[in-house]
């Protein structure tokens, strides 16, 4: 990675930068509060790099949980990660061996920055989605590594801050509304959501909200395209 693509990248990364940090060295310090030292966190960091799934991961190395649980919660965690790959289809188009690293960095905040990244002029644009994965990637390792560290040299009440991953997503999720150029898509997420949390708790909300969101998503595509497309006609003139 060249290190203009990756100057470029680095601006549009300093909030997860300071987020996965955080973040990261919580998962560390809970990790290492239930006796797995910091060659898990980094080991687990690399190859799963899950936030919420390596929060429950922490828990089920905690109680031995059985292999066939283990892959059952995850996906039943992870499978929003179906959607956003769908979504990144065409933008990882012509990207080769790199795609499927790309498909693999989807994290929630990653996909936040890639779904709304305005590619600097003069920068290749699949070395720059390339560049912001990677970025993120690191911050995440480093964050997780620091905290088992930390961890393992000091006395730690870890209580609360699995909650730093809500916060993380709620900042990036406030800039990308104040930056779309239609709020329906996050008002009709909202809103099954909601319905799917009254109609079969919280406990059993997340596949069905996903997947009305899907249907709604996919039953208004061209109507939420012509809308966008309207909000960034000054800036885009040839937008159709």
């Amino acid at each position: 990675m060249d290190r203009k693509t990756l100057a470029a990248a680095f601006p549009a990364t300093v909030p997860v930068l300071m987020g996965y940090l955080a973040i990261g060295m919580a998962f560390g310090l809970m990790l290492q509060t239930a006796g797995y030292g910091v060659g898990w966190a980094f080991l687990m960091s690399l190859t799963i790099y899950a936030g919420s799934g390596q929060y429950l991961g922490v828990s089920l190395l905690a109680t031995g949980a059985h292999l066939s649980q283990v892959a059952f919660l995850t996906l039943m965690i992870n499978f929003r990660h179906l959607v956003y790959g769908l979504s990144m289809l065409e933008k990882f188009r012509g990207m080769g061996i790199r795609k499927f690293y790309m498909i693999f960095s989807l994290t929630d905040e990653t996909y936040a920055l890639l779904s709304a990244a305005k590619v600097p002029e003069g920068i290749d644009e699949h070395r720059y989605y390339f560049a912001v994965a990677m970025l993120d990637h690191s911050y995440w390792i480093t964050g997780s590594v620091l905290g088992s560290v930390l961890g393992s040299a000091l006395g730690f009440d870890t209580t609360g801050v699995d909650f730093a991953m809500t916060a993380l997503f709620l900042v990036i999720a406030v800039g990308q509304w104040k930056k779309a150029g239609s709020h329906l898509p996050a008002l009709l997420g909202g809103a099954a959501t909601l319905l799917s949390l009254l109609v079969v708790g919280a406990d059993d909300m997340l596949l069905p909200a996903l997947g009305m969101i899907v249907i709604l998503l996919t039953v208004l595509r061209k109507r939420l395209g012509d809308e966008e497309c309207v909000s960034e006609r000054e800036e885009e003139p040839s937008c159709r």
